[in-house]
């Protein structure tokens, strides 16, 4: 859930994960995103090309990944490691849903404690 509202690629993922989880194979890493999309919390997006208002390129989360394509996408290591030629055009990201910000958001009353 940290990578999706980090606006990071999926590589990403290795860096918020305890040392324990890091070892685990890339197939059941997959398997958790999965349960996380089926939730509603996270979606697969490919990074696009963004330019903002002042003229400075970026990249923004474009394309949404269809559910039916994700098992074969997330169980292939190659997605699971940063892009070679450095080019993040097309690499998957994830993007936290609005179902997914009211779990981890704090509510007003709690910023408030």
């Amino acid at each position: 859930m940290v990578n999706s509202y980090e606006i990071d690629i999926l590589p990403g993922v290795w860096g918020d994960l305890d040392e324990a989880d890091q070892s685990r194979p890339v197939n059941e890493l997959a398997r958790i995103l999965l349960d996380l999309i089926d939730r509603g919390w996270i979606e697969v997006r490919r990074f696009a090309p963004w330019t903002s208002p002042a003229g400075e390129n970026g990249f923004q989360p474009g394309e949404l990944v269809p559910r039916d394509q994700l098992p074969a996408i997330l169980e292939d290591s190659a997605n699971w490691e940063y892009p070679e030629d450095g080019n993040w055009i097309g690499a998957l990201t994830l993007v936290e849903t609005d179902a997914g910000k009211k779990i981890t958001r704090l509510s007003p009353e709690e910023m408030a404690e």
